[in-house]
């Protein structure tokens, strides 16, 4: 899986980049097939942190997922389990489909 990380308004430092590099693995253990994960991460003047996921998957459309919070590692946190969800639910759906 690649993991694509951009800022806008902010500049991305090593501790944040390896910080969302180890919670990455997370997707990957929910569903094999994720071909990329992009993160962008916004100054938000209001909200404080705005963090947004998108996950490009195999033979699937986009997955998206925004999360706002004070704190940028609290943000990328939840965004990851909002991102996780949306996973296991696609998974669930995948499997119990009738045929």
């Amino acid at each position: 899986m690649q993991v694509t990380i951009s800022g806008k308004h902010l500049d991305i430092t090593a501790p944040i980049e390896e910080f969302i590099r180890s919670k990455c693995a997370r997707l990957e253990r929910h569903y094999d097939k994720v071909l990329e994960a992009k993160f962008v991460l916004e100054k938000d003047p209001r909200h404080g942190f705005h963090v947004e996921l998108i996950l490009d998957l195999e033979h699937h459309e986009d997955l998206v997922s925004n999360a706002h919070h004070d704190d940028v590692y609290a943000a990328v946190d939840l965004v990851l389990d909002r991102g996780v969800r949306q996973l296991t639910d696609l998974k669930d759906l995948l499997r119990n489909r009738k045929h």
